[in-house]
């Protein structure tokens, strides 16, 4: 599937990011089953523990909104290589959006996509709590 749009969603999501005390800018478009797209910047506080990142902000504002079923989210940010989410991201992707596909930007708007599983292989899960 071509992700282009979802890419470009994302890149523009950085322009919503607020990363006052690292200046990395990071944004996320997550793509419903629907079609529907939810942008979500990282958000900084001066805890850095209390900081959320753009993938987490657009599942819950997805969330929030009723939304239970993806097909992708889309990560850009400030980083020349491409940005992957990171561990508490991957985690949550997987617990709540299932094996979406990861499109990943570089600075250079090329795409690199892979499964979440990919990602997070040996994912824990609901599966793990029974």
């Amino acid at each position: 599937m071509d992700y282009k749009f979802l890419a470009d969603k994302a890149i523009e999501a950085k322009g919503i990011s607020h990363p006052p005390y690292s200046n990395f800018h990071v944004g996320a478009a997550l793509l419903t089953e629907e079609n529907k797209i939810y942008l979500g910047g990282n958000i900084e506080t001066s805890s850095y523990s209390l900081t959320i990142c753009a993938e987490r902000t657009a599942v819950f504002k997805a969330f929030s909104e009723g939304e239970r079923k993806f097909k992708a989210v889309a990560i850009a940010s400030d980083s020349p290589d491409f940005c992957p989410p990171c561990g508490s991201c991957r985690q949550v992707l997987m617990d709540l959006c299932g094996d979406i596909d990861v499109v990943m930007i570089n600075h250079k708007e090329e795409l690199k996509t892979l499964k979440l599983s990919q990602l997070l292989p040996f994912a824990f899960g609901d599966k793990d709590l029974k």
